[in-house]
């Protein structure tokens, strides 16, 4: 399911089950992982990836759908998720190999930098096609991390951005072809990892305050 191997100073934590969706099986995975990335001590750096044709789809409809009762449970836990990597103590890259799709885009959004494949994948908020509304916290991170033109026609439209779009767009910083996402990413961090992680996480919380209290509020309005 979830999969934290190391390349040098660089941890490389694997998603592989399915979509990538959030089920909570999934978020525990991630939990011990980021735990394990925590507890590293010296220079250090996280990339994020997936497998095939997904980075990650997000939230997890059809345990949703079974689990209505925890509906407010369930999104306080994803946006507990988001707020965990902007307070991580080390830099983060999302290697975004395929679709990432809602909260799958947000948390490529919760990370310093992304690189997106060129040839295969959209960047999509389609919250708007699917009938459901943002979440505080998710509306925070969104305008928090884009410019409000973007975030405004991402959010508004539910548009799917091509890498070289979402690269214009400031979504992401980088752009590579399928084989050389993952290494780029990885070579990204590297030239970060010898950072000051715990200055560098209390700088990214100072500089999203309001993006983590609105996480760490209500998770509906």
């Amino acid at each position: 399911m979830i999969d934290l191997q190391r390349d040098g100073d660089v941890f490389v934590l694997r998603f592989d089950h399915g979509e990538n969706r959030f089920g909570p099986d999934f978020l525990d995975a991630l939990d011990g992982a980021l735990d394990e990335v925590e507890k590293n001590e010296g220079p250090g750096a996280l990339v994020t990836t997936g497998t095939g044709k997904f980075y990650s789809n997000g939230l997890d409809l059809d345990w949703l759908s079974a689990n209505s009762d925890r509906f407010e449970e369930y999104l306080a836990r994803v946006n507990g998720t988001f707020a965990r990597f902007l307070e991580l103590p080390v830099p983060t890259v999302a290697a975004l190999n395929g679709h990432a799709f809602a909260g799958g885009g947000m948390l490529a959004l919760a990370h310093d930098f992304a690189v997106m494949r060129t040839d295969r994948g959209y960047f999509c908020l389609p919250e708007v096609d699917l009938g459901m509304r943002f979440t505080p916290g998710m509306t925070a991170l969104i305008t928090g991390r884009l410019t409000k033109p973007v975030a405004h026609e991402a959010m508004i439209t539910g548009r799917r951005y091509t890498a070289e779009e979402a690269k214009a767009a400031g979504i992401v910083q980088h752009t590579a072809a399928e084989a050389d996402v993952l290494p780029r990413a990885v070579e990204l961090a590297a030239g970060m990892a010898p950072k000051n992680g715990r200055a560098l996480g209390v700088i990214r919380s100072d500089m999203y305050r309001h993006v983590l209290a609105a996480l760490r509020g209500p998770a509906l309005p």
